[in-house]
């Protein structure tokens, strides 16, 4: 093998183990990046569970209260309705007291009107 040859032969081996060399730096690195975006993922999948978990349940809470809420709307709804019916029954009844009121007082005129006109 003459010089130059073995110079060039030495330049490849250099670059040749200089190449493998970034290979194994960048494969290494490549690694490394892959385990920490599969540990992110797993740590987002873990949290995107963890969350979810805790929306359903505020959801069925809310679903809860919301069912204790309207069953207590609908006692309250029902208390004022009985008020109501009640308070329409005493208006009926006197109403209709005074209807009967004034039908007596309206008899009680025509009688003593016959007897004024009577006399």
């Amino acid at each position: 093998m003459d010089g130059n040859t073995k110079k060039a032969h030495e330049a490849f081996s250099q670059n040749a183990g200089k190449a493998v060399e970034t290979l194994s730096v960048w494969a290494d690195a490549n690694q490394r990046v892959m385990r920490e975006l599969a540990e992110l993922s797993a740590v987002t999948a873990k949290e995107s569970v963890r969350l979810y978990g805790e929306i359903a349940q505020s959801m069925v809470q809310a679903l809860s209260e919301t069912v204790d809420n309207a069953q207590k709307a609908f006692r309250l709804l029902e208390g004022h309705a009985q008020a109501v019916t009640k308070s329409a029954e005493r208006l009926s009844t006197t109403a209709e007291q005074a209807g009967k009121g004034i039908q007596e007082t309206f008899t009680s005129v025509v009688t003593k009107m016959k007897e004024v006109y009577a006399a």
